[in-house]
């Protein structure tokens, strides 16, 4: 059987000259056929047979007329990419965040879904929410976003969630997930692609957010960093040279588990584990005890800004030797050489938390690493998603391209 397009034949150097093409119009935006020649190196006559074979494709079209100065203009292309789309999904306890991802990378508003919750005692978390389900949640997602963006729902080919826990690779089982009621524990991803026929990734929030802080936060440029995630729930997401430490069983970084050292009880003599002494409990709890009112964690943070400075300084004196105890587990295994402070508790800190921590490792153990507050912003497993979203549906499109002159 004959093989198409093998290296080194007119038809394969006509798809990578296409695919080529194609990557700097979504990396530049709208150029001329001469332009293309100019970035690519290619020839002007070749560079003309690549516009022309992508655009009777319908992968490219005439965006503009470009003013060269003497002479007529020159049309000016641009890449569709509203063909191939993606959804990024946020699944938290209280609400599902969505915004939609192209392979150009534009930045789509960002929706928000209030999920009904009950109290334990009505509503245990083995038993779904009423009317609530995994596939509903992330319908219902993809609904919203498209409609925020202007976009078809239709056209959403694949998906990016992020939740707060981890699905095993091997099983696809969902494992330390207590806050998603209606979602199955096993068979998850084939759940949902079965259900919304769609490609569907899934991946802990931590992991999605070091994604982000690489991408647009602390970690740009960084050899490697560990962020460590604190909000209700607390975990680290470990970024080698751009690559995630998942685990065999994608649970890699859930270090709320961990037992506490002894030395832990000059700081909280009743936990248990790191979740206790660090948590968003224990944070919430050392909040309300210096005045920062507020009747969830959030609503804390959220005050904690304009609490009195003394109040500020003194729970931040208060919660740093904790961080700074938590993070030694990770020092010890993989020396990271940056920590990066992140979740909704390590942004409310900022660069005075960051410090704090710093200085509390440094004097309290052998290692030394920077310590930072994260960058990201608002949404930080949502951005996470989004960029990783932005790479898949760029794949997805290169792969689409085949030598039309073969």
């Amino acid at each position: 059987m004959a093989v198409k397009n093998a290296q080194g034949t007119p038809g394969w150097l006509g798809a990578v000259n296409d695919r080529t093409a194609f990557s700097l119009l979504l990396e530049h935006g709208v150029l001329t056929r001469n332009r293309i020649g100019e970035l690519s190196g290619l020839s002007k006559p070749t560079a003309a047979q690549i516009v022309t074979r992508l655009e009777e494709a319908g992968l490219i079209y005439e965006a503009a007329q470009i003013s060269g100065g003497r002479g007529p203009n020159a049309a000016g292309y641009a890449a569709h990419t509203d063909r191939v789309l993606g959804v990024a999904v946020d699944v938290t306890p209280t609400a599902i965040h969505a915004t939609v991802a192209d392979a150009r990378g534009t930045e789509y508003p960002v929706v928000t879904l209030p999920v009904v919750t009950l109290p334990v005692a009505q509503h245990p978390a083995t038993r779904p929410a009423p009317g609530r389900s995994a596939l509903s949640d992330i319908r219902a997602a993809i609904d919203a976003a498209s409609l925020a963006a202007g976009t078809s729902p239709e056209a959403v080919q694949r998906l990016h969630i992020a939740v707060p826990g981890a699905v095993d690779p091997r099983s696809d089982e969902l494992s330390f997930a207590n806050k998603l009621p209606g979602w199955p524990r096993r068979g998850l991803r084939a759940h949902l692609e079965d259900g919304l026929a769609r490609t569907v990734e899934i991946d802990n929030d931590a992991n999605l957010a070091a994604i982000a802080e690489r991408t647009r936060g602390a970690g740009i440029d960084s050899p490697g960093f560990a962020l460590l995630w604190m909000g209700s729930g607390l975990g680290v997401s470990i970024d080698q040279g751009g690559s995630l430490i998942r685990g065999a069983s994608g649970g890699a970084g859930e270090i709320g588990y961990l037992p506490v050292p002894r030395s832990a009880a000059e700081l909280d003599p009743v936990a248990e584990d790191l979740q206790d002494l660090m948590g968003g409990t224990a944070v919430s709890r050392l909040l309300r005890s210096h005045g920062v009112q507020g009747r969830t964690l959030d609503d804390r943070l959220e005050r904690f800004a304009e609490a009195p400075a003394a109040a500020r300084s003194a729970a931040l004196a208060e919660l740093a030797p904790r961080i700074a105890l938590g993070a030694l587990p990770v020092l010890a295994v993989l020396d990271p050489g940056t920590i990066v402070l992140g979740g909704p508790i390590g942004a409310a800190g900022g660069r005075a938390l960051a410090d704090l921590v710093r200085t509390h490792i440094r004097r309290s153990s052998r290692w030394a690493p920077d310590v930072v507050a994260t960058t990201v912003g608002a949404h930080p497993a949502l951005r996470g998603a989004h960029d990783a979203l932005v790479t898949d549906v760029r794949t997805s499109l290169l792969e689409n391209i085949t030598a039309l002159s073969a």
